[in-house]
């Protein structure tokens, strides 16, 4: 190409054009090699944060920011009591620079996978003082549903910040969440009703947040099935509080909450006590702040607050 330029340019235009040349070259070097070293990053390239269930993957990728990958083992749409991690959750488990849950059986299978790897994991429940609520069995167990009470999740939130380095984003998180306890405890400040029929034993720290009466149709786990006796006696409690709302849930069957809600007279409303989100949800960009307060409204109906 030079040669044949020689013929029809002056020499300093050549020369120009030869700089020009090899100063395009060297910059396409570099570009290909920023592509290869940096680059769009991927999940693998990533530090990964494995979170057992919605609430902790939501703080987790709220503080850690994009730069991390935040893994949550309960899919969108299961009820995560009762997970049981694939292999490759496994894989997500040993592998990860951190690992969040909840201990205390609230989900046995993710504790034991958790129990068996060398990496830095953290019980979000340990060091919490928990309130007792009904077991399948007919007794008591502690209640792990903490991240129902805003100002809980907060504190949760610092010491994911800590852990990660990131304690101005935790800060962040804090504030947002302190905002939204806020909300929630003036828009259930004044309300005709205070009991909350729900399908599980899910809201004892919202209730108690919030100055309100939880009354369960099943315990701590929401797969326990009641008696027909049962049954009977959960109609006539339903009545005795003169609640008109009998509350369901997005990922569990409302079939008995409907069948008792039919017997006692009342409607029934969804109520989520947020263990995770729809496919549904997760496309419209729900979250655990807009979650919140779609339940703030639908209390507010039922419990006819001013």
């Amino acid at each position: 190409m030079i040669p044949i330029l020689k013929d029809v340019l002056p020499w300093y235009a050549v020369s120009r054009l030869t700089g020009l040349l090899a100063l395009a070259a060297t910059a396409g070097v570099l570009v290909l090699a920023a592509a290869g070293c940096g680059g769009a990053s991927t999940p693998e390239s990533r530090r990964t944060i494995v979170a057992a269930f919605y609430p902790l993957a939501w703080v987790a990728s709220q503080v850690a920011g994009p730069q991390v990958h935040v893994v949550d083992l309960t899919p969108a749409g299961a009820e995560p009591h009762d997970l049981e991690p694939t292999p490759r959750d496994v894989e997500w488990i040993d592998e990860a620079q951190l690992v969040l849950y909840l201990g205390d059986g609230f989900q046995p299978a993710v504790e034991r996978a958790v129990a068996s790897r060398h990496g830095p994991s953290v019980d979000l429940l340990a060091g919490q003082q928990l309130l007792v609520g009904p077991s399948e069995g007919g007794g008591e167990a502690q209640d792990p549903h903490v991240w129902l009470d805003p100002t809980r999740l907060a504190a949760m939130a610092t010491d994911v910040g800590r852990r990660l380095g990131r304690p101005r984003a935790a800060a962040r998180l804090v504030a947002r969440l302190r905002a939204l306890d806020r909300e929630l405890a003036a828009g259930l400040s004044s309300c005709r009703r205070r009991e909350i029929v729900t399908s599980h034993a899910a809201f004892g720290y919202f209730a108690r947040r919030y100055r309100l009466d939880q009354v369960a149709l099943s315990g701590l786990s929401p797969e326990a099935e009641p008696s027909p006796q049962d049954l009977e006696r959960l109609v006539r409690e339903v009545k005795h509080t003169r609640a008109t709302t009998v509350f369901t849930e997005t990922l569990v069957s409302p079939r008995i909450a409907d069948t008792i809600a039919r017997e006692a007279g009342v409607r029934t409303a969804v109520l989520d006590p947020l263990e995770g989100l729809t496919s549904r949800e997760q496309a419209a960009g729900e979250d655990y702040v807009s979650v919140m307060r779609a339940n703030l409204r639908t209390l507010r109906k039922a419990l006819a607050c001013r």
